[in-house]
């Protein structure tokens, strides 16, 4: 296995079938070899830092009715809110005030968001804030609104396309979510210039090894500039309430793949991550992630977005506990850093 990982290190691409040998083994020497070529990766491109973005969950209300999502059309147990312009701008203060340079703002599919409205929003934070970079997670829009909102100022923008295969895209999914438009949007948000991003839920219902073989081949293919992947955890008010939570361990082992695909991507060590395991934060971190995203939404509204059970919402996830962060990324030899954190394209 140590060769097709050195390949895959020297190559950043791999066939099908290697994808699979390599995701099948279970061996822990091949694990811990794996993980310390990415981590050389990660150093060797970034040295020890790790960029951290402010998240602002600015909405839980949706439209759509995913199986796998708390925040669900179909949860009627779901307190529903939706951030003012004035409460958004706040919170990109504060973050700003401690020392954040990305605002990330994410919410469901709120129809009441128009893409008007949207697009008055990131035209305020760019010009309260020209030296930060924005970062959009508000799901799929038509190409003309993409473009509204990149020329309002938006710099990035992170869509999961959750599994690349079709048939197990519609166990996830109500009949009138289409796997082709969703990826027919992520070429757009490339084709319009934004730093693009993707991902997948890990262990999700129904996934299996040749569909992460898939999914890493899409993401040979699509080169995005941020992936976004983290262990499915369930929500107890969706149909997959009773289904396991996805392994940290595959988790980590994919997020090393990753970094070796594409040595220069940003990649989160999720909240999920950190739910699913007291170091999973951490353990991200050490197979190859080099962002991660603490929470700079009000405190009554952040336990309202709970996209899985136990989300966590405070002690290093909460922005206003920076220093606590900082000291759990400096017990495992790495510094926060508070600059924008762009992707910057490999030299060959």
């Amino acid at each position: 296995m140590e060769k097709l990982i050195d390949k895959l290190h020297q190559k950043h691409t791999l066939t099908a079938e290697e994808y699979r040998s390599l995701l099948l083994c279970e061996d822990t020497t091949t694990n811990v070899y794996l993980q310390k070529k990415a981590q050389q990766t990660t150093i060797d491109r970034f040295g020890n830092a790790v960029f951290i973005r402010g998240l602002i969950e600015i909405s839980n209300r949706c439209r759509n009715n995913c199986l796998y999502c708390g925040i669900r059309k179909g949860n009627t147990m779901v307190s529903r809110y939706a951030l003012s312009r004035e409460t958004i701008l706040s919170c990109c203060r504060e973050g700003y005030a401690l020392g954040f340079r990305t605002f990330v703002l994410q919410g469901g599919e709120d129809v009441s968001q128009t893409d008007d409205w949207i697009e008055e929003t990131i035209s305020a934070i760019r010009q309260e804030f020209p030296d930060c970079a924005i970062t959009l997670s508000l799901g799929e829009k038509n190409k003309e609104a993409y473009q509204r909102f990149f020329k309002a100022g938006a710099n990035r923008y992170l869509l999961r396309h959750e599994t690349f295969n079709e048939s197990h895209y519609r166990e996830l999914h109500p009949s009138e979510m289409n796997r082709d438009y969703r990826l027919q949007c992520l070429e757009w948000l490339k084709e319009i210039g934004y730093q693009t991003g993707t991902g997948i839920m890990v262990g999700s219902p129904g996934q299996t090894i040749n569909h992460l073989v898939e999914d890493l081949l899409f993401i040979e293919r699509f080169q995005p500039e941020m992936i976004g992947i983290g262990p499915f955890i369930p929500h107890r008010e969706t149909p997959f309430a009773a289904e396991s939570v996805g392994s940290v361990e595959l988790t980590c082992y994919l997020l090393s793949i990753i970094r070796l695909i594409s040595p220069s991507i940003l990649l989160p060590s999720t909240t999920a991550l950190g739910t699913a395991d007291p170091k999973g934060r951490e353990k991200g971190i050490l197979s190859g992630a080099n962002v991660v995203m603490p929470n700079l939404s009000p405190a009554d509204v952040k336990g309202k977005y709970e996209l899985y059970n136990n989300k966590l919402t405070g002690g290093a996830e909460a922005a206003a506990n920076k220093a606590e962060l900082e000291r759990r990324m400096a017990s495992i030899g790495c510094r926060i850093v508070t600059d924008r954190g762009d992707f910057i394209k490999e030299r060959m």
